[in-house]
């Protein structure tokens, strides 16, 4: 079988993070590199590529190279990519996969015209803790799920370099947002219809160094989405309730638990709470034969980041369809500009995304 040459377009912390999925798949082969940056070409050589080009023109006239890995920073994806496409290769695209819709329009049409395959990498699409919701959800172990938040916290602030500047990409909503809304959009197929979305601005005044981000969905779930860099304590990563039942994932290791009624009758204890302002029997816990826990074993959640190279040989093969198709990366830039003109206005965006 045909082994895949892949030449990459920027050489930085996610194209090194690529190199390390790649040589371990045996149907591509890291071939070469272009990158505005010398000393980055020089590390990618000492990382085994066979070649640094003195172009991306140069790169994209080589006939070896099967695919182009645009890595890098967001505002030069759009004319980066339709150049490869246009010069026939097949492109892995970095997200955010553009800075609009309008650019990953064209994008789209490029691909569409020219025949080539174009994928965008949303690789948390196999993280263990989104798929593990994700099972759970589509079992209806919770009962109908009304409930889903969803949060990464850190208290570093947004790293150095491109990320800190509008005009590169920057912010929180397109380097994480991007892929918090793109899980959710994968667990529910339900347009969203309402988004509200106030965005951070603690550290840093020309990127949003957080955000909070409120979805509702036609189906009547809503969601929250909640990423901040000066959150000293972190919430949960996953918190979902249902009408059966709740989830808490609480870290990236999948530590957590599943609670669910076992009836649905609902009874309480005979005790009341009380509070220091007085009673409440609302609040009051269920009695304890109602309910099951259940500690989430943190061995049955896996995660599979090579299976999208994989994945991206069986398409070119043409056996296989992608894993990710750009219209479905579509529905999210439309919700993340609904929650970038939320912010700006402060109100509600109504539509159907």
């Amino acid at each position: 079988m045909k082994t895949y040459q892949i030449a990459s377009v920027g050489y930085g912390g996610m194209g090194r993070w690529h190199h390390e999925g790649i040589v371990k798949t045996e149907r591509m082969h890291f071939a070469g590199v272009y990158d505005i940056n010398p000393a980055r070409m020089e590390l990618a050589l000492a990382d085994g590529f066979d070649r640094a080009y003195n172009s991306y023109e140069e790169l994209l006239a080589d006939p070896a190279i099967d695919i182009v890995l645009c890595a890098t920073p967001n505002n030069f994806h759009m004319p980066l990519v339709c150049q490869a496409l246009e010069a026939g290769k097949a492109v892995i695209c970095e997200k955010p996969v553009a800075m609009s819709s309008d650019e990953l329009a064209v994008m789209i049409e490029t691909a569409k015209r020219t025949g080539k395959l174009f994928t965008v990498h949303q690789n948390r699409r196999a993280d263990a803790d989104y798929l593990g919701v994700k099972e759970v959800v589509k079992a209806g172990k919770l009962g109908k799920v009304f409930e889903i938040e969803s949060r990464v916290n850190g208290s570093r602030g947004i790293p150095e370099g491109w990320r800190q500047y509008a005009v590169a990409g920057g912010g929180m909503m397109l380097d994480w947002g991007v892929h918090l809304i793109d899980q959710l959009m994968m667990m529910n197929d339900s347009p969203v219809t309402a988004v509200y979305c106030q965005m951070y601005n603690v550290n840093y005044a020309e990127c949003d160094d957080g955000f909070k981000l409120q979805l509702t969905f036609a189906d009547g779930l809503r969601a929250t989405v909640e990423v901040g860099t000066s959150h000293y304590i972190g919430a949960p990563r996953w918190y979902v309730c249902g009408d059966r039942g709740a989830m808490v994932i609480n870290d990236w290791n999948c530590n957590g638990k599943i609670v669910r009624a076992t009836e649905r009758e609902i009874t309480f204890e005979e005790e009341i709470i009380y509070t220091k302002a007085g009673p409440t029997k609302t609040m009051a816990p269920r009695a304890k034969d109602t309910v099951e826990e259940t500690l989430l074993n943190p061995d049955d959640f896996q995660a599979d980041y090579d299976a999208y190279y994989r994945n991206i040989a069986a398409v070119l093969d043409g056996t296989a369809e992608p894993l990710v198709k750009p219209e479905e990366t579509m529905r999210v830039m439309k919700v993340m500009e609904a929650a970038f003109e939320s912010h700006r206005t402060g109100q509600v965006v109504n539509g159907s995304f």
